[in-house]
């Protein structure tokens, strides 16, 4: 450590004698260098707050003009009365701060003279840096002594570690801790040995899994099925059901715990734009991965397949920005109270130009079927093993439209004889534009918004017929079966 100012040199010996005891210079704070005399080795400081610089002076006064600029350096004759006379002995810490000497100089003084001089003033200023210079270093050896003695490190640490902290069920963290232990990553494979990823989750304590068709789709005629747990646990498994329109399929564990628990199923009906949402799946074949977004989108009219070349499925969609990617499909969306609203099942992606489940990523475009739609599914696959579809007896175009969907007057029967459309008086050419309050653009929004509905119920059509709207009530049917 310095004996000086800690890292300052001593300024060397003015030029010229002080200015005599009757005229003093402005006073320099201790330990200070005099007004407008900056010690060697350290730049002159800027303005500090409130407009002093930094070392306490204001920015408008002495230091910059004056006798004070230029300390040391005389135009005028030196005043008779030179050399001053030396002080008497001063006590070793000064006399707080009285006087102007030159601060650090080491010019040697004259001989004594009666009156008081400011020498003893510079020795005790010294005195009292060289105090002040050692305690504070003492102080701070002696304190970083004791730090490596007591801990060895001066970080800080937590009382408590992450894993420690409880997560309140209405937190993400919360809502996934619950419902990790009921979602399940499926690996279907087919005869040839091809297979895939997919999600699912326990549907009730007897086994059943609810998951995507297309994720199942290729193991349905004998292949091979296993479903695991967060936990390890891997379970062979089997299909119960399948329904390739609506993109539901039901399996069930073989030898299954008595343990599980099923998730809580919410309604999608009452779900709002803008709630949150929480999407588990293993996207890419990474297991109990959990995303959070929110309800993007209502009644989104989807078409999707399930990549077999075979028919595809229709949906009035949840659209949700949470990521979902390839291996999400089937895997719960869940509110922000960890009821399941919906199936994760397709994603609008840049990669593919369209809905499916091509290996792209996610753009923030996802959609799920809504759960109250996909519970009825799953209960009449349990039951029967067989999906049932509302219909209202009548082809339509799928092409691409902004108008409705148009009955066809292709095929042998474009209105099936007896059914419901046939009833409401229903005709090829016909263009439906509304379901209810439901806006029918084309013939994919218009099977979509029938098959949230169960056979029996009864809605409103409205259509056009000769530039005129019309409207009637109709009863939906029902067909079993996909084919």
């Amino acid at each position: 450590m310095s004996t000086e100012n800690e890292g300052t040199a001593v300024p060397p010996a003015p030029s010229a004698p002080p200015v005599p005891v009757d005229a003093p210079a402005a006073l320099a704070p201790q330990g200070q260098p005099p007004q407008g005399q900056a010690p060697q080795g350290h730049a002159p400081q800027g303005p500090g707050p409130y407009g002093q610089d930094a070392q306490g002076q204001s920015a408008h006064g002495q230091g910059a003009s004056g006798d004070a600029a230029h300390h040391g350096v005389s135009s005028s004759a030196p005043d008779p009365s030179w050399p001053p006379p030396p002080p008497p002995a001063s006590p070793p810490y000064g006399d707080g701060g009285s006087g102007s000497g030159g601060w650090g100089s080491s010019y040697q003084q004259p001989a004594p003279k009666s009156g008081r001089g400011r020498g003893g003033l510079v020795a005790a200023i010294l005195v009292a840096a060289l105090a002040a210079g050692g305690l504070g270093g003492g102080l701070g050896y002696t304190l970083a002594k004791n730090n490596d003695e007591n801990t060895g490190s001066t970080t800080v640490s937590a009382s408590t570690s992450g894993g420690d902290v409880k997560r309140d069920p209405g937190t993400v963290a919360g809502t996934a801790a619950k419902a990790l232990p009921s979602t399940v990553t499926i690996e279907a494979e087919s005869n040839s040995g091809e297979g895939g990823t997919g999600t699912g989750f326990v549907f009730d304590k007897q086994g059943h899994i609810v998951t995507n068709n297309h994720v199942v789709a290729g193991a349905v005629d004998g292949g091979k099925l296993t479903a695991t747990f967060p936990s390890g646990k891997k379970y062979d498994a089997e299909v119960v059901g399948h329904a390739q329109g609506y993109d539901v399929a039901v399996i069930k564990l073989k030898n299954a715990p008595d343990d599980l628990k099923p998730l809580t199923l919410g309604d999608s009906d009452k779900v709002a734009v803008g709630d949150a949402t929480i999407a588990i799946g293993a996207p890419f074949g990474l297991s109990d991965t959990v995303t959070t977004g929110i309800i993007s989108a209502k009644n989104r009219p989807v078409a999707s397949s399930d990549g077999t070349g075979s028919q595809a499925s229709y949906m009035s969609a949840l659209q949700t920005d949470a990521s979902i990617n390839p291996g999400n499909s089937g895997g719960p969306l869940l509110d922000a109270q960890g009821n399941v609203i919906g199936i994760n099942s397709a994603i609008q992606s840049t990669g593919n130009g369209g809905f499916g489940t091509g290996q792209s990523g996610s753009i923030g475009l996802g959609f799920a079927i809504p759960i109250n739609q996909a519970e009825y599914v799953a209960q009449e696959l349990i039951k029967t093993g067989k999906p049932v579809y509302a219909k209202i007896g009548a082809s339509v175009s799928l092409d691409d439209s902004s108008n409705g969907a148009q009955i066809t007057d292709q095929g042998a029967t474009p209105v099936e004889p007896g059914g419901p459309a046939a009833k409401a008086g229903l005709k090829p050419g016909d263009v439906i534009t509304k379901l209810d309050d439901r806006v029918i653009d084309s013939g994919p929004t218009l099977i979509g918004e029938i098959w949230t509905h169960k056979p029996g119920d009864k809605v409103t059509i409205t259509y056009e017929r000769g530039g005129k709207e019309h409207t009637v009530d109709l009863t939906l049917g029902s067909r079993v079966g996909d084919n």
